[in-house]
């Protein structure tokens, strides 16, 4: 069992996410799995492994997705990891004629140049337009997915992209990973923020391979991930980062942005190494 809330996130960041539950009420336990729920009357209550018992109004099992593929089953086409459907770059399976995008399909993930089970929104977009287009004679392909997310929890936002330490390492990647707290924008206009970044790159190589960030929803989290997947995307290297031309003024950012201050702490970091 994890650690932390949100497992997409090292235990780090988590960590900030489960203040944030907590400072608004909710008691937060990890690390223990749910042996049953039960109904007395009116009332629900969930009992851990280790026998506590936790009482509610509503239970909402939140287990993770899965793919519906029974179907594909009945007219043979072969599943792949997690029992997704196997598709080519073009969205088509090996049965001719027939093509399949979203959840119930294998990605595939543009850092590890292999397929993986990533259901998300924006990737089912994209593989649908593939898929779409080529039904009807187009020749498009799927430039693969980075993985690449966000998550509103009340006042915090919680966003990643491309691969953490652990799964860059099992990638076959020398991976680094340096965290750096920041500000949102400059600290002596009103409403500064602290931004909270864990940045991976491959030591051998200096590539960025992955990013990590937590913050306030008023400090520009998305646009922030964003930057860093559009380096993903195009294979830069942690060093890159810092001479991007970022847009600046002291309302809304720094002349070095968080995202090129957490880039100089990896490449500093990695040159003492």
């Amino acid at each position: 069992f994890s650690p932390e809330v949100l497992t997409t996130l090292d235990p780090a960041l988590g960590s900030r996410i489960r203040a944030e539950l907590t400072a608004r009420g909710v008691a937060v336990v990890t690390g223990k799995g749910v042996a049953r729920i039960e109904r007395q009357g009116h009332e629900l209550s969930a009992t851990t492994a280790t026998g506590e018992r936790w009482p509610a109004d509503l239970v909402l099992v939140a287990a993770g997705a899965r793919p519906a593929t029974a179907f594909a089953r009945i007219v043979g086409i072969p599943l792949g990891e997690g029992g997704a459907i196997r598709v080519d770059r073009t969205m088509a399976t090996s049965v001719p004629g027939i093509y399949a995008a979203g959840d119930c399909v294998e990605t595939w993930h543009r850092l590890l140049k292999r397929n993986a089970y990533l259901p998300l929104g924006t990737t089912a977009h994209k593989q649908g337009r593939v898929a779409g287009e080529n039904m009807v004679g187009g020749r498009r392909e799927f430039q693969g997915s980075l993985g690449t997310q966000s998550v509103k929890v009340f006042d915090q936002i919680a966003a990643r992209t491309g691969l953490r330490d652990k799964s860059a390492a099992a990638a076959g990647f020398d991976p680094l990973t340096v965290a750096l707290t920041g500000w949102d924008h400059k600290v002596y206009y009103p409403g500064a923020e602290a931004i909270h970044l864990r940045i991976t790159g491959d030591r051998s190589t200096g590539r960025l391979l992955g990013a990590q960030i937590v913050g306030h929803r008023r400090s520009e989290i998305s646009k922030r991930i964003d930057i860093f997947a559009t380096a993903l995307y195009r294979g830069l290297q942690v060093e890159e980062l810092c001479d991007l031309d970022l847009s600046y003024t002291p309302p809304l950012s720094s002349p070095w942005d968080p995202v090129q201050m957490a880039a100089m702490q990896w490449c500093a970091q990695a040159k003492s190494n």
